[in-house]
């Protein structure tokens, strides 16, 4: 069964969906542009918001874009539809990363994941000295191979390698003068903003230096920060993918967004440990060679504690650009 086109408010909704998926620094570099008949929509990358130094391959802006259209996907099936996406559609256009096609009825078997949308935050606080039940965990490893990636949640040899290399990752990033100027570009300490990072969603370091949670200001961390303990062994799990290219790199996002939005409604928390995939040879070294051939994208980690602070998205209006539809619309309602 077809649906028929989206109204503008429903735009809006599934717009503002896209704007709350989560992005390297709270970046948020994506646009949107819906067709004249609001019956799809594309989305491209916003390279102005890229974060070049961390990412100069553009993975993780991909991830976030990914993540986005995931956003929009669950929004329409709040709305009774189906997103049907064309991944990396123009060979011509390489900045127009996905199109989705939001006239197909949903599943009726399908979650709906829109109200975690909403809920959903980066929890940099400690978690409990609790495991995520396997029941959860095999529902989340479900969700991630639905957008064709692979989740793995890591045993304590597994964990203890990933935590040595995040750590290893992350003073090479304090002593870099490049990357800590840009990561500290996209503070956002004492005035409000539209993007980037407040001082509330900094969270804590932790006290036993076990869990290496970034330090945002560089070492030694900015003056006020404070340190709590974490838990003992942090619960970890890491995306992974065949291929490395945009498309699998979308794939990712998508399935990390799957993934935590259904954790989100488990009353499960997230947060990412980005540091190692930032430099070539830790990420390559984040892989399982047991596991056979595969190629990381995210580590997550995942817990039962506080939920993380929200942060500032942009206005609908910034990131829905309405081309030829606001024309059509403003013509229809002048004739009305």
């Amino acid at each position: 069964m077809t649906e028929p086109s989206l109204t503008l408010s429903e735009l809006r909704l599934v717009a503002a969906a896209a704007g709350a998926a989560p992005s390297l620094h709270n970046s948020q570099p994506w646009r949107l542009r819906p067709s004249a008949d609001l019956r799809t929509l594309s989305v491209f990358a916003d390279r102005a918001r890229a974060v070049p130094v961390a990412d100069p391959d553009g993975r993780a802006l991909h991830i976030s874009v990914g993540a986005a259209v995931f956003n929009v996907r669950a929004a329409a099936r709040h709305l009774g539809r189906s997103g049907s996406v064309r991944l990396c559609p123009s060979s011509a256009d390489p900045d127009l990363l996905a199109v989705i096609d939001l006239t197909g009825s949903a599943p009726a078997d399908e979650p709906d994941l829109q109200p975690a949308i909403e809920q959903r935050h980066s929890s940099r606080r400690p978690f409990a000295n609790r495991d995520v039940p396997e029941a959860v965990i095999g529902e989340l490893i479900a969700a991630a191979a639905q957008e064709g990636a692979t989740l793995a949640v890591l045993e304590e040899a597994g964990v203890r390698r990933v935590l040595e290399l995040t750590t290893e990752a992350e003073r090479r990033t304090a002593d870099d003068v490049a990357r800590l100027a840009e990561t500290r570009g996209w503070l956002r300490l004492e005035e409000p903003a539209a993007d980037g990072i407040p001082a509330a969603a900094l969270g804590p370091l932790d006290h036993d230096a076990r869990v290496p949670m970034r330090s945002f200001t560089g070492t030694p961390p900015r003056p006020g920060s404070h340190t709590e303990r974490f838990e003992a062994l942090p619960q970890i799990a890491v995306i992974t993918t065949h291929g490395d290219h945009p498309v699998d790199w979308l794939r990712a996002g998508q399935a990390m967004e799957r993934v935590w939005l259904l954790a989100t409604l488990r009353g499960v928390r997230a947060s990412v440990l980005h540091q190692a995939v930032e430099w070539s040879d830790t990420r390559w070294r984040l892989r399982d060679p047991a596991e056979g051939p595969g190629h990381v994208q995210m580590v997550m980690r995942l817990g039962y504690g506080p939920p993380g602070a929200r942060t500032a998205r942009r206005a609908v209006e910034e990131i829905l650009d309405m081309g030829d539809c606001q024309r059509l619309h403003d013509e229809t309602s002048a004739g009305a």
